[in-house]
């Protein structure tokens, strides 16, 4: 598989001026208070939602540490731990969690650990258990950290506390550091949770995946019209979700103009029934593409019952 798609880490700041503050809280109350921008968080009793590193527990606490600990044009820094939801999918329901735990902590540290700061950079994260909104393979648990750094880290050799920073430029990049440093704890976890034939497997759902999308070779299903009065053909046809289960639905070509490439066309799939075996997929679909002579409606319809 391509590595840099194994798990997204991305790096923000807030600057710490009135606005960046207010920023910083308010992002602070959306990740302490929600799972995803349409759910809110699912509290366990008992349990903290932040697993504090040294930058609190609390959005009072954490703000009060950003507060407490800004450089001159840093607040805070804030990073995305997102592990490839197709991956995940391979970690057992009930491991997942600690997964996506381990895999930030480890992330954090052996960066921090790559670029020689021994004394270790202050971090506060939180889980959430979001589930994919790809129209693609909607509704795969997407579990990921948002995690929380402060804008200054402990200089031993000065004995105080200097800017940290994120570098990106011929010399240094830490962005570019950052990525290598989580694909490799990504696979190291992986390893260890799923087995040394992770990658094996998942190249195997990438080959079926991209065999099923062959069905546009053949002959167009039928047609179905845009929001703009445009007809597309589509095919009727399945997708392999993950190693148990397999969509039915439809491909069709798309618009999806770039500056640089105005016609550019994309494929895409659309599920309209979900949680099919491998073999019960295959079967309706063969089915599906028959009945529905040529009509999307048709298509729809007949999906409803299934």
């Amino acid at each position: 598989m391509d590595r840099k798609q194994m798990c997204v880490a991305n790096v923000q700041y807030k600057k710490p001026s009135a606005d960046g503050a207010k920023q910083s809280k308010n992002l602070l109350r959306y990740l302490t208070y929600r799972e995803s921008r349409d759910e809110a968080a699912r509290h366990v009793t008992g349990r903290e939602r932040w697993t504090d590193h040294g930058m609190g527990g609390s959005v009072a606490e954490i703000a009060q540490r950003c507060d407490d600990l800004k450089s001159e044009h840093v607040l805070t820094f804030s990073l995305v731990c997102n592990p490839n939801p197709d991956l995940i999918a391979m970690v057992a329901l009930e491991e997942r969690e600690q997964f996506v735990r381990e895999l930030t902590e480890n992330m954090v540290n052996g960066f921090f650990d790559e670029r020689g700061l021994d004394t270790g950079v202050e971090f506060s994260f939180v889980m959430h258990h979001r589930l994919t909104d790809d129209p693609q393979t909607p509704g795969l648990h997407d579990p990921h950290t948002h995690i929380v750094l402060p804008g200054t880290v402990y200089d031993e050799e000065h004995g105080q506390r200097v800017p940290l920073f994120f570098s990106r430029n011929r010399k240094v990049n830490h962005i570019d550091l950052l990525h290598d440093v989580t694909e490799r704890m990504m696979v190291a976890q992986m390893e260890r949770y799923v087995g040394p034939d992770w990658e094996r497997r998942y190249d195997e759902l990438a080959e079926v995946r991209e065999q099923e999308r062959q069905v546009v070779a053949d002959e167009p299903h039928g047609v179905m019209l845009d929001n703009k009065g445009e007809g597309w053909d589509v095919w009727c046809g399945t997708r392999r979700t993950d190693e148990q289960q397999t969509a039915i639905g439809f491909y069709r070509w798309y618009a999806a103009a770039t500056e640089d490439d105005p016609d550019v066309l994309r494929l895409e799939f659309r599920p309209l029934v979900s949680g099919l075996s491998h073999e019960q997929a295959a079967f309706f679909a063969r089915v599906l593409a028959r009945e529905m002579n040529g009509e999307m409606e048709k298509l729809k319809e007949l999906t409803e019952l299934a």
